[in-house]
């Protein structure tokens, strides 16, 4: 009796700069946090928002009517931050918090540096902890600490005045996971190492996948079979990418296809070159030109991308309803 070998597992991680215009709005409060002061909006109904909001939530007006609000404020609900990630304000056991503000009618989101979850409470009052070298950004803020906390790392002297912003704020993003695939993509991942291209028929609709799927969307039911398919097909849909962008590793222009493989059911994404990009259409016959053999590992980057074999293009009613 042979034991099947566990599912792959692999960390990942997804990093980018989340970039964002402020306007006059925001770009005014960034402008108050990067001379160590916070700034509200008044509202239609008088009501202070902090963070401002450009519009008013009462009559979808513009708002414009500035107004300082204090440093101090008090806690409306929390929640204990027991294992800080990278990149979260405190690198230590903190508090998430709803703050409101004196002087503001709204509530905003930040991180209350205490010890422990005992030393929380709703109704606690607080106060900023500014950021060493403030630059125009919500972290300017660097946390909030209970009123009667001592701080032993004040701001040794005022920021200077800044240009007021209204430009672009950059925000990077980071979220690191762990993702697990299912048994039958497993299999399908480890062919892949060896060359094959491996899919699932579902017994009832006989329809094959390619990615497999643990069960026929058509039908429900298990697809048990496993099939080995040829690493030819043909073109169904397509776009041709001309608009460069951050981290692009092939130089536009470039095509990128719907390809469906002879003998499955269902198309999947993949590159199209060893042609002009104009030559591209559907139908186009083409086949999966791999990597050296050295390269392999358990993923469909062993295709470097799928060439046209020259034969004759498939007629459209082959194909027409897998579009």
């Amino acid at each position: 009796m042979t034991t099947e070998a566990p599912p792959l597992s692999e960390p990942l991680e997804i990093q980018f700069d989340y970039t964002r215009s402020l306007g006059p709005v925001l770009g005014r409060f960034m402008t108050g946090l990067a001379e160590r002061r916070i700034e509200g909006v008044v509202g239609s109904d008088g009501r202070v928002h902090v963070p401002p909001a450009e519009y008013d939530p009462v009559t979808a007006e513009a708002l414009r009517e500035f107004v300082e609000v204090g440093q101090q404020g008090t806690v409306l609900t929390w929640s204990w931050c027991a294992d800080p990630v990278a990149g979260q304000p405190i690198q230590r056991p903190f508090a998430w918090a709803l703050i409101r503000l004196d002087g503001a009618d709204t509530a905003m989101l930040h991180a209350v540096d205490v010890t422990t979850p005992e030393r929380m409470r709703t109704g606690m009052r607080v106060r900023v902890r500014w950021a060493d070298d403030p630059v125009g950004h919500i972290r300017d803020i660097a946390y909030f600490l209970p009123v009667d906390a001592p701080d032993d790392h004040p701001p040794t002297s005022p920021p200077p005045p800044v240009a007021e912003q209204d430009g672009i704020m950059v925000t990077p993003i980071k979220l690191g996971y762990q993702h697990t695939v299912s048994p039958e993509e497993s299999r399908y991942l480890r062919a892949l190492g060896e060359g094959k291209l491996i899919g699932q028929r579902c017994p009832r609709c006989e329809k094959v996948y390619l990615p497999p799927r643990g069960a026929c969307p058509t039908d429900g039911v298990p697809t048990t079979t496993e099939v080995e398919l040829p690493d030819t097909g043909i073109v169904t849909t397509f776009c041709i990418v001309n608009v460069p962008f951050l981290g692009q590793q092939i130089t536009p222009p470039y095509v990128v296809a719907y390809i469906l493989l002879d003998g499955a059911d269902i198309a999947f994404l993949h590159l199209v070159r060893g042609c002009d990009v104009d030559q591209v259409r559907m139908g186009m016959r083409v086949r999966a030109q791999w990597r050296p053999r050295e390269e392999w590992v358990t993923s469909m980057r062993n295709i470097a991308h799928f060439k046209p074999t020259g034969e004759p293009d498939a007629p459209y009613e082959s194909y027409a309803h897998h579009l």
